[in-house]
């Protein structure tokens, strides 16, 4: 009378070893639910613990008899066959299946794992795209499997070259999905495609404003000088519907940086300091890095100073921050040696950093010591052939 009884006895003699007691209580429970498709597949895979391929095969082939139309079936038998050495029936399964159903995704995945399997990458690729862009398979799955296929990518150009136009075909299929428009802002930022990237990320949030994640995007898309206005515009909004969250506070300070406007931007860093947990070191120690920028600017110096402390006392090894107090301790001319300290552990931890050399020669050249002050800025120049105006000056 229980009909759960016989799928439990068959996963109890499955787990003492008994496959064939197994199907016979999955058979019981069959007579009951003959097309169960989970049923037919623990059928399945109990062949398959037994080595039985032909009649897994007959299984998978029950599923197919039930709902002739259903490509992850044929997609299932195919790699049946794929994954025990019988590459030729595989090929015979899924040629069959795309005469049947040439615009299936389950079969064109199908496919394309079955020219992986072969070397055969040209056809792997056109079968994965024909998948990836099909308009029957669901938002997440298509970008699931987008994911999986950048992942198999040689380096980041190549997966970036891959993956633009095919989240571009998708943007295209789904303009009102605020998901895929997400991840083509993130593919175009990649792509350092900055101006495109914003637009994306703004029709995002047009269709979902609640997703904070690309409000935080969108605000860091916007940290040039040049976009100063739209990001203390952008912030302000962000800040109105996420008062609690410190990044929208500090973009907001960045804005008032790059806008010259030095105490707002000191009031809004401080007001995300307040927010950020102490437990995320090393957001909390940029945050103090960024304040110490604004102090130094406003002419602040024992501020500024003070503030890098705490930004060193949080993250040590931090290079960018050691880098930038170490310069700006050179630019005042005050603590040279410890300044040069700081320089040489940037250096230690990124050694070609242009930025990095430029300040451990600017520091020799404080010193006095313009021999090595010329050497480090001529390494500089070697790792950036053409140089830059400041190299050059300094230099000079």
């Amino acid at each position: 009378r229980d009909e759960e009884y016989p799928v439990r006895a068959a996963e109890y003699f499955e787990r003492a070893g008994k496959n064939q007691d197994a199907i016979k209580y999955l058979d019981i429970a069959l007579v009951r639910n003959i097309d169960d498709e989970d049923l037919l597949a623990h059928k399945m895979q109990l062949y398959l613990n037994m080595n039985d391929v032909p009649k897994a095969a007959a299984v998978v082939q029950q599923m197919i008899d039930s709902d002739p139309r259903n490509g992850k079936y044929y997609k299932l038998m195919g790699e049946l066959y794929d994954n025990n050495n019988q590459p030729e029936k595989a090929a015979s399964v899924f040629e069959g299946a795309l005469k049947k159903l040439p615009n299936d995704p389950a079969v064109q995945l199908g496919l394309a794992g079955h020219y992986l399997r072969k070397g055969d990458t040209t056809r792997y690729k056109s079968y994965v795209k024909q998948a990836i862009t099909n308009t029957g398979m669901e938002t997440e799955l298509q970008l699931e499997l987008l994911k999986a296929y950048i992942q198999t990518m040689p380096d980041e150009t190549t997966a970036l070259a891959e993956a633009l136009p095919l989240i571009a075909k998708l943007a295209e299929q789904g303009p009102a999905d605020a998901q895929i428009l997400e991840y083509y802002g993130e593919a175009l930022e990649g792509s350092n495609l900055t101006d495109s990237a914003i637009v994306m990320y703004k029709r995002s949030l047009a269709l979902k404003p609640s997703n904070f994640s690309v409000w935080a995007r969108l605000l860091g898309n916007y940290q040039e000088k040049k976009y100063a206005d739209s990001l203390i515009k952008t912030s302000e909004r962000a800040i109105k519907l996420f008062p609690s969250q410190s990044i929208p506070h500090f973009y907001n300070g960045i804005g008032y940086l790059n806008k010259g406007n030095f105490p707002s931007a000191i009031k809004a860093i401080n007001r995300a300091i307040d927010l950020q947990p102490e437990n995320d070191k090393e957001v909390l120690a940029q945050m103090y890095s960024t304040l110490a920028d604004v102090y130094y600017n406003n002419k602040q110096y024992p501020q500024s100073d003070e503030t890098f402390e705490k930004a060193l006392g949080l993250d040590p090894n931090n290079a960018t921050v050691l880098n930038n107090y170490a310069y700006y301790l050179s630019e005042r001319n005050v603590r040279l040696d410890d300044a040069e300290k700081m320089s040489k552990k940037s250096l230690d931890l990124r050694p070609n950093e242009v930025n990095f050399l430029d300040t451990y020669a600017w520091i020799w050249y404080k010193k006095g010591d313009y021999e090595k002050a010329k050497t480090f800025i001529m390494k500089a120049l070697t790792v950036v052939k053409d140089g830059s105006a400041t190299l050059w000056d300094h230099l000079g």
